[in-house]
């Protein structure tokens, strides 16, 4: 799959191609229904299938400050999209000047003239262009000037996760905000993941008989409520269940807060500097202050237990 960021970077001799645009935090379950819709008439008009996407994420160009939780990062986003059978992602910098183009004018500098759009497949909700003034409506309009069609998919699947409420990337985050991984799973299809670099930490896991990869995650990343989870730590192309801790280790009175994955029953593992991502399967249970070390490493074998067969049950 070919990356792109920014239109210069798409090749000279691009011809048309099916497209869809969207922030696709978290490439949930509605996302994949517009995307895969896109790759299936991309296949049966014979030309790729392209997603534009934005970073930074709008709301913090047009509202500086309010940038929402991220469910994904973009080298992420890219990998789910690839495995949808996408040919090429535009990832587009969201500039202020960026953010001042006319519905008219993102047509034609980004689908017509860059990607020669033949199909634009979208939400019916979505909008773009400056003040979000371009509609469906005024994109089929534009469709019917530029020669390429307009296809409504609708995105709303619900379930069980939010009590019924149609699936989203708000409610994903809500659910996670609170601690609802299994909400957030069901919405997303997949566990919430959440990555960066292993740093040293205290190392109070490792004297306490439990050694954890400290994860510094990235900016914006969408953390789990405090407490401890169960789930896998994927490293070096390996994937280990792990017994996760989410928050300010207030047993020691810690102020910052953290994400420590300790991998079930590996002994010697040297991750420092390793970029390793984290994903959450289950809420085991909240944070704790305990009466003594001795209460506290009784708790943390237990949580490694109850880890353990929440991972097996899932294999």
């Amino acid at each position: 799959m070919q990356r792109w960021r920014g239109l210069e970077d798409i090749p000279q001799d691009w011809g048309r191609s099916v497209v869809t645009i969207g922030s696709y935090d978290g490439v949930h379950r509605g996302h994949q229904l517009i995307i895969e819709h896109a790759v299936d008439r991309a296949r049966k008009l014979g030309v790729p299938a392209v997603v534009v996407t934005f970073d930074p994420h709008p709301s913090e160009v047009v509202r500086p400050g309010s940038h929402p939780p991220l469910l994904a990062p973009h080298p992420r986003r890219c990998e789910l999209m690839a495995d949808l059978g996408v040919d090429a992602v535009l990832v587009l910098p969201f500039t202020t000047e960026f953010s001042q183009l006319s519905p008219a004018d993102f047509v034609v500098k980004v689908l017509v003239d860059k990607l020669h759009a033949k199909a634009v497949v979208e939400g019916p909700n979505f909008r773009f262009g400056h003040r979000a003034a371009g509609t469906v409506d005024f994109l089929a309009e534009q469709g019917r000037v530029y020669d390429f069609e307009v296809e409504i998919v609708d995105l709303y699947v619900t379930g069980a996760a939010g009590g019924g409420k149609p699936f989203s990337s708000t409610l994903t985050r809500n659910l996670i905000a609170e601690g609802d991984v299994a909400g957030a799973r069901e919405i997303l299809g997949r566990p919430h993941r959440v990555e960066g670099v292993v740093v040293r930490g205290a190392q109070r896991g490792r004297e306490l008989g439990f050694p954890t990869a400290n994860v510094e995650t990235l900016p914006h990343t969408a953390i789990p409520a405090d407490g401890v989870y169960a789930g896998y730590l994927h490293a070096q192309g390996e994937t280990m269940p792990a017994a996760i801790s989410v928050g300010t280790n207030p047993q020691f009175d810690g102020t910052e807060r953290t994400v420590e994955a300790y991998a079930i029953d590996r002994v010697g593992l040297d991750l420092y500097g390793l970029h390793v991502a984290v994903e959450f399967l289950a809420y085991v249970r909240g944070q704790a202050r305990f009466d003594s070390l001795e209460d506290l490493m009784v708790q943390m074998g237990a949580d490694v237990e109850r880890c353990r067969e929440i991972v097996a049950a899932d294999a």
